[in-house]
């Protein structure tokens, strides 16, 4: 197997850029990123690699991901015919990447670099390869909460400018038109939106509720998705609707200090199953979403899915996921009262949650990880030279 058996597969002449007409055989991607779905620290992104990934394993496409071990992780394993590699830690991983590229490369058609903050630097060293790069977001307010001063200066004012620079002429794929709009500013020539898929069922119509006034934040406990702020606005509005509770779902560095400070009312779940997140998204009446930047915001859409829309602060890719006034509400950011408000209101007001409700059902089911696998797939071909066989 490509990526296990360390054999240099022959060259594919049909797939070298440049090339028209159509391919005789599947195209062959090597995909880093610096976690995968197996990670606990796995996120949206990973969610995204993954389902794009096994959908194009299925249409004969083979797809070898590097990305970085993890505690009691497997070196090498196949997850739904997707071939994974691991390498080094969350840091060490870039180098163990650049390693294996500089010996392997020949071995793929195409390499998928996926950026988190941190790029792998594919355009330094891979000259002859086609490159895509796959962005969800810039880190940019990130630096400022989650990593300490000196390092969250350099890395605003510095780092992030200075290694994406190098990606200004290399193809890139993003999943809204924030993270569009922020890499043109930095001089890309060429970002291309692709769909976010989701994978929650969708209702067709708005299942049944808690009977007391329920919200929910789902997410990580961590600074940057300010649970903190869900609490507060949270114990603003049970000073005017008592029987109000809050399920927070999710894990983190911060859950004994968002304990020590929750109050009653306040239900820490943990992380749960994703059964269990979507149950409760289903029974819940809003969610908050307080968090500082987003790709896209996945549980925005995830929810709306289930019938519960949201009250979340105006930040890009959370933006991107919300039509304000239609499937939710947006305030200003670190407006914890002003979400208390409007959340309060669409608590009182059950027609005006109602519609709402029904307006995030419609636009959920308007996404499909089907739809995003076949656009970035058109997209990889495009960078290839041509089309697919699909006979």
């Amino acid at each position: 197997m490509v990526g296990f058996s360390r054999r240099r597969s022959e060259p594919r002449p049909s797939t070298q850029p440049g090339w028209g007409g159509v391919m005789n055989s599947r195209p062959n991607l090597l995909w880093l990123n610096w976690r995968d779905i197996s990670n606990p620290e796995a996120g949206g992104a990973e969610v995204f690699t993954y389902e794009v990934a096994r959908r194009l394993v299925s249409r004969g496409w083979k797809v070898t991901l590097f990305t970085s071990a993890f505690t009691s992780s497997s070196s090498e394993e196949v997850v739904e015919g997707i071939e994974i590699i691991r390498r080094g830690g969350k840091l060490r991983v870039y180098g163990k990447a650049k390693s294996y590229c500089k010996t392997h490369a020949d071995d793929y058609d195409l390499v998928v670099d996926e950026i988190n903050t941190r790029p792998f630097m594919t355009p330094k060293f891979l000259k002859n390869k086609p490159i895509l790069a796959l962005i969800h977001q810039l880190a940019r307010e990130y630096w400022f909460y989650e990593t300490p001063w000196p390092v969250s200066w350099l890395g605003y004012y510095h780092f992030e400018d200075s290694w994406l620079k190098q990606y200004r002429k290399v193809a890139t794929l993003t999943v809204s038109d924030s993270t569009r709009n922020d890499l043109l500013k930095l001089g890309f020539t060429n970002v291309q939106i692709i769909p976010e898929g989701i994978s929650v069922e969708k209702c067709n119509s708005v299942p049944s509720k808690e009977s007391e006034p329920t919200l929910i934040f789902v997410g990580r406990l961590k600074r940057v998705k300010k649970p903190d702020h869900a609490i507060k606005a949270f114990q603003l509005i049970r000073q005017t609707i008592a029987n109000a509770k809050m399920w927070i779902v999710g894990d983190g560095y911060m859950r004994t200090h968002l304990e020590s400070i929750a109050g009653s009312g306040v239900i820490f779940t943990g992380r749960v199953p994703d059964q269990t997140k979507v149950d409760l998204m289903s029974r819940a009446h809003v969610l908050l979403f307080p968090a500082v930047r987003e790709g896209w915001g996945l549980s925005i859409t995830e929810a709306g899915a289930r019938g519960t829309p949201v009250v979340a602060y105006d930040v890009p890719g959370v933006r991107d996921a919300v039509k304000a006034g239609e499937t939710g509400v947006l305030v200003s950011p670190d407006d914890w009262e002003a979400m208390a408000t409007q959340t309060s209101l669409l608590l009182e007001d059950h027609r005006l949650r109602e519609r709402m409700a029904l307006k995030s059902i419609e636009l959920a089911r308007q996404l499909s990880w089907e739809k995003t696998e076949m656009a970035f797939a058109e997209a990889c071909l495009q960078l290839l030279g041509g089309t697919e066989d699909r006979s």
